[in-house]
Formats: C-alpha cells, sequence, structure tokens
C-alpha cells in the first residue's frame, strides 16, 4: 500500500499524486508501486528492496546524493493472547530514504511507529526538512519501544503473580514469549544505537544545529529504551530461574516424602514375604502368629517413623 503525503498550508496532506517535497509511505508494497516510486524519485532499486528483508540489520549508507537509514522499529503481534507459541511483540526493519525534498519510508508490514508519526508531526514538520523529519521518526520508534516495554513489564507482573499462587505450563510458556519478546528487542536496540551513533557523526547528512539537537533527543529515548529492555530481560531470566528452581524443590520433596513411604512399607512387606516361604518358620504353628507379626511390624514402623522424624528436625532429612 502506498500512501503520498504533502507539505500544503502549514501541515500534511494525504494526495494521489507523487509531487516534490512530499512523504511516502510504503507499507507492504507492491511490485507495480515500487516500479513507480522508483520512476518517480531515481533512487538506487536496493534502497528501496533492502527494507523488505525482514533479516536486515540496522545501516546507514549513502550514493549519490542519495541516503538510506534502516532502522529496526517495535511491531505488536496481532494474535490470540491466551495462544502461548505467539510472541506478542517483534521486530522488523523500517528503511527511511531521502532524496531531493521528499522523504521514502518503506517496511514490510505495517507499522504503527508511522501512523502514530503521523498523528503527531502532522502540523510540525514538512518533508522538505527531511534530516530533522527523519530524526523525529526516529524518536517515535524510540518513544514505542518504551511503551511496549512498559505493557510487557506490567503482563510480566501479572503472569509472576499467577505463578506465586500456583506454578502452571501455561503462565511459564507465556513468560518464555514475553522473554524472546524482550532479547529480540534488546538484539534490536543495540543495533540501533550504533545506527543512530553513525548518523550523528555521517558527513553526508550536512546537519545543522537543530538536526542535531533532534537527533540528540532520539538518542537520548533510544539508550533509555535500551537499558530498560536490558534491565526487563535480566530480571525475568532471574525470575524464570529461580521458578525453574523451585520445581526442582518440589520434586526432590515429594520424591523424598514418596520415599519415607516406600521404607515405611517395605516393613511389613518384607516379613510378610518371609511367611510366605515354603520352609519351616518360627511361630508358624502359633495360633495368634499374624497378631504377633501384625505388632512386629507395626513397632519397627513406628521406629522408623521415629527416627525420620528426628532427621527431619535435624534437617538432614
Amino acid at each position: 500500500m502506498m500512501t503520498i503525503y504533502k507539505w500544503e498550508n502549514g501541515g500534511l496532506k494525504e494526495t494521489t499524486e507523487l509531487c516534490d517535497s512530499c512523504w511516502i509511505n510504503l507499507a507492504e508494497p507492491t511490485t507495480a508501486e515500487l516500479e513507480q516510486v522508483l520512476c518517480f524519485s531515481q533512487v538506487p532499486r536496493d534502497f528501496l528492496t533492502d527494507p523488505l528483508d525482514r533479516e536486515e540489520r540496522p545501516r546507514f549508507e549513502s550514493e549519490d546524493g542519495f541516503h538510506l537509514v534502516i532502522v529496526h522499529v517495535p511491531l505488536p503481534v496481532r494474535g490470540d493472547e491466551d495462544d502461548e507459541s505467539v510472541l506478542p511483540y517483534e521486530t522488523l526493519p523500517l528503511g527511511i530514504v531521502l532524496f531531493g525534498q521528499s522523504v521514502i519510508t518503506i517496511c514490510s508490514q505495517t507499522t504503527p511507529v508511522t501512523n502514530a508519526f503521523l498523528d503527531q508531526i502532522r502540523r510540525v514538520c514538512p518533508p522538505g526538512e527531511r534530516n530533522r523529519f527523519m530524526f523525529r521518526l526516529l524518536w517515535h520508534a524510540a518513544v514505542l519501544f518504551l511503551r511496549y516495554l512498559r505493557d510487557m513489564h506490567a503482563k510480566i507482573e501479572d503472569l509472576e503473580d499467577s505463578l506465586h499462587e500456583s506454578i502452571s505450563n501455561e503462565v511459564l510458556l507465556k513468560l518464555l514469549t514475553y522473554q524472546k519478546s524482550l532479547v529480540y528487542f534488546s538484539t534490536s536496540l543495540k543495533a540501533d544505537n550504533i545506527l543512530i551513533n553513525r548518523l550523528d557523526h555521517a558527513r553526508q547528512l550536512n546537519l545543522s544545529e537543530d538536526d542535531s539537537d533532534t537527533l540528540d533527543d532520539a538518542a537520548v529515548e533510544y539508550q533509555q529504551a535500551l537499558e530498560t529492555a536490558t534491565i526487563h530481560s535480566n530480571i525475568l531470566n532471574g525470575t524464570l530461574d529461580t521458578f525453574a528452581s523451585l520445581i526442582n524443590n518440589n520434586l526432590s520433596n515429594v520424591m523424598k516424602y514418596m520415599t519415607a513411604a516406600t521404607i515405611l512399607l517395605a516393613v511389613p512387606t518384607v516379613i510378610t514375604s518371609a511367611y510366605g516361604m515354603n520352609i519351616p518358620l518360627p511361630l508358624q504353628d502359633y495360633p495368634h502368629t499374624f497378631a504377633v507379626l501384625s505388632a512386629i511390624s507395626g513397632v519397627l514402623a513406628v521406629g522408623i517413623i521415629g527416627v525420620l522424624f528426628y532427621l527431619y528436625k535435624k534437617r538432614v532429612f
């Protein structure tokens, strides 16, 4: 889908024709739309095709006066929240192409970054100020990272509260999906921070003082997002390790009690097994043999219980 916005009367207005000083937003573009934009802008073809690769890394490239910036942006995944196999958030590349007095944004999916950016920037920054326009877009992407990180932190705390009540496989698997999302966020934000630092020193962009200030604002937000993602990821890793230890400890306790029960049951089993053999045995002709054997088994069982209780009090068992 291609959407064109033209700066007119102090604001961005949607139009159907490509023109100078416009913002061309491509989301899941068709081949015809790509060819149309290529013919109009004359930018290198790979500037429009590379950002469509979901594995493309953040980078800055300049060629014949055209500039390409690929940055990773957050994307909420629309799916069943109860499905433990669906990641709640992921990241994908967003390409920003600067040419003439215009800006092209291109992405393999519709991203909330450009939508939120349009709502906030509609009457603030014209595409003709392309550096500031791009840096404001990057700032909005960082703000979205922070917003999604807050949402993830709140949901993770709710899941942890559920685990305190009862350890559930479904909740643990859901926490694992949030852990994966945090890893994607941390990895993408590290690469984005490297890109921001490179843009700050890119002589090809000819940054003005206002451009540098806007870029510094974006850099602060990206650094904050990276630190927040790293902290949340470390906390979640520690939480999952703790619950794994609790599960192992609970399993050890169950095995301990099962072992004690097995020992108690073994006493009468050994005695009765001995008296089931076809050989002469003591008290075999005594009329109250069963009562005597039961009493002996009971005394031995009580003795074993006493020993186990003593060991339990001494924290040995």
